[in-house]
């Protein structure tokens, strides 16, 4: 059983039907769901980018994470049954086998995306119009991407304000 699903024992768990979405993308929901049982489509502007019924699956991470957006939209595929964190990053604060497991998922998610970089990087290699491939996969494999804070509305000018 996954440690996202043991730290869960016991909480309430929601039935879904099939083709009834979880996520929708561009939603702000700030919630987690867990895959208990059944299947999802991943859908991104359209486009199905995965299939999943893995039990202890995650989705909504990035918007939770990141504190954005969702990225995709996330539907069932068949009759399903996940579990709502509603609060979660406290879920994942008091939990630190659960929060490892999350992060060991991203870091697979990061190096498919990577290895998917690095074939189309040799498939097209000699292409100039492609040349933009080694910009991005430098940035994905090497920064460190800092967290904007907004500044303080003390510190903002008043543009109505003449100098």
């Amino acid at each position: 059983m996954s440690a996202i699903l043991e730290a869960l024992h016991g909480q309430p768990s929601r039935s879904m039907t099939e083709g009834e979405t979880l996520l929708s993308q561009g939603g702000a929901d700030r919630v987690l769901f867990v895959l208990v049982e059944g299947a999802v489509e991943v859908i991104k502007d359209d486009v199905e980018v995965a299939r999943c019924s893995d039990p202890g699956a995650v989705f909504g991470d990035l918007s939770v994470l990141l504190d954005i957006p969702h990225t995709a939209s996330v539907r069932t595929t068949r009759p399903s049954t996940v579990i709502v964190v509603e609060n979660p990053r406290v879920f994942l604060e008091q939990n630190p086998p659960a929060c490892l497991q999350l992060c060991e998922l991203l870091a697979r998610r990061l190096d498919a995306v990577n290895k998917y970089l690095v074939d189309v990087k040799h498939q097209f290699e000699g292409h100039d119009h492609l040349g933009m491939v080694d910009s991005v996969l430098d940035t994905l494999m090497h920064r460190q991407p800092k967290k904007r804070i907004a500044p303080r509305d003390t510190t903002l000018r008043d543009p109505e304000v003449a100098d």
